[in-house]
């Protein structure tokens, strides 16, 4: 009998982070530290909104793009937080920041298109650009350089196949941003090269340090040739309600909606009313998850800084990535050794990119209590090393 897979998925390798924690679900007792998902319940006003429309029947199809009325609240906070000018007609929304990726590259690539995409980074990114035709171009971040894409990186990287750059600041792994001064040079390549961006700012309102979330789309001549990727799962702790959307000029997402059309019909009803009262009236949701968040990144730094564990203050999402290169082992290896010595699980850094060796992931979306408990284990270890 023929093979019946295609060669190209089976080429692809399954999530680093999803192969580890099939193992760490098998063990009592274990402690994790590596879903990226927030610990905090929907704010309840949302999820009253979501019964609300149960209630009231509204379980029908919504147009292919998405509610109008959620469309606007998504342009208004756009232009409101990151002064970015959008329409409803250039406005698309999806099932989760991960659709919205994937079909962005869909309706973009030909085939043999590159794509430059900076790792470490969020996983889906390299297998999207594949299964879209596309061959990815990796660039490697420095942690000298913060883990930022440099002007002197991009333009080393760039070719006359060149079409896409991949931008996913604040970033997952390593918590790190792009300040606008980073972003105008970024910016300026772009426009010189007649290059596209596909923005990826899932967690553009968890900053902290001075200056707030920059969006690549609101610099001169950058609006037109990007696609800003974004979602309700992290900013208003939604992750199950699979809801994102994406920005972008009007050609673009048209096409994006047309392959939306044929492979989701649309976003679910329930959700897209749940978001529309999320964006009117949860800005202050946003800001006691910030403050939280806040006090946990600073409580790992200061652990980290006490057990000699070497890391990068991350001005970003809710992640942190420390170096564990001093300890003459492998990522895999580290995480493995740990989580059998001391029962606890965190993502090598690895499952983000090959500059991820060295590294590891450890989300601070959890409670003190047990980013405590965490640091307890993680300290014992290393004194045995």
């Amino acid at each position: 009998m023929r093979n019946p897979l295609s060669r190209t998925i089976e080429s692809i390798p399954p999530s680093g982070i999803r192969k580890f924690f099939d193992v760490v679900n098998e063990i009592d007792g274990a402690v994790s530290l590596g879903v990226g998902e927030p610990d905090f319940d929907t704010p309840w006003h949302v999820r009253d909104e979501g019964i609300y429309s149960l209630e009231k029947g509204r379980t029908f199809y919504t147009s292919n793009s998405g509610l109008k009325e959620l469309r606007q609240e998504i342009c208004n906070f756009t232009k409101r937080k990151y002064d970015c000018n959008y329409t409803v007609s250039e406005t698309l929304v999806t099932v989760g920041g991960s659709e919205a990726i994937d079909i962005a590259f869909r309706a973009m690539l030909d085939e043999g298109d590159e794509v430059i995409i900076p790792e470490p980074c969020y996983v889906s990114y390299r297998p999207c650009a594949i299964l879209a035709g596309g061959v990815p171009v990796i660039i490697d971040l420095k942690e000298e350089n913060r883990f930022r894409l440099t002007a002197q990186e991009l333009l080393q990287a760039i070719t006359d196949k060149t079409k896409i750059l991949l931008l996913s600041f604040p970033n997952n792994p390593t918590g790190a941003i792009m300040e606008r001064k980073d972003l105008e040079e970024i910016a300026r390549i772009c426009i010189e090269k007649d290059i596209f961006v596909v923005s990826d700012e899932i967690y553009s309102e968890l900053t902290y340090g001075k200056e707030r979330h920059v969006s690549i789309a609101s610099l001169p001549g950058m609006r037109e040739r990007t696609v800003v990727i974004n979602g309700f799962s992290k900013a208003f702790a939604m992750t199950g309600w699979r809801l994102g959307y994406a920005m972008g000029p009007e050609n673009i997402i048209k096409q994006m909606t047309k392959i939306h059309q044929f492979a989701i019909m649309c976003a679910p009803t329930t959700s897209q009313f749940a978001a529309v009262e999320a964006l009117r009236n949860g800005d202050e949701d946003i800001e006691l998850m910030r403050e939280s968040y806040d006090q946990r990144r600073r409580y790992l730094l200061s652990a980290f800084e006490e057990m000699g564990l070497p890391c990068f203050e991350p001005e970003g999402a809710f992640y942190m990535f420390p170096s564990i290169k001093r300890f003459g082992m492998s990522s895999d290896e580290f995480a493995e050794r740990l989580l059998k010595a001391e029962k606890l699980a965190v993502v090598p850094g690895t499952a983000f990119g090959t500059s991820g060796e060295g590294f590891l992931r450890i989300s601070y979306a959890y409670s003190l209590e047990s980013l405590k408990e965490a640091m307890e284990r993680l300290g014992r270890f290393i004194k045995t090393l």
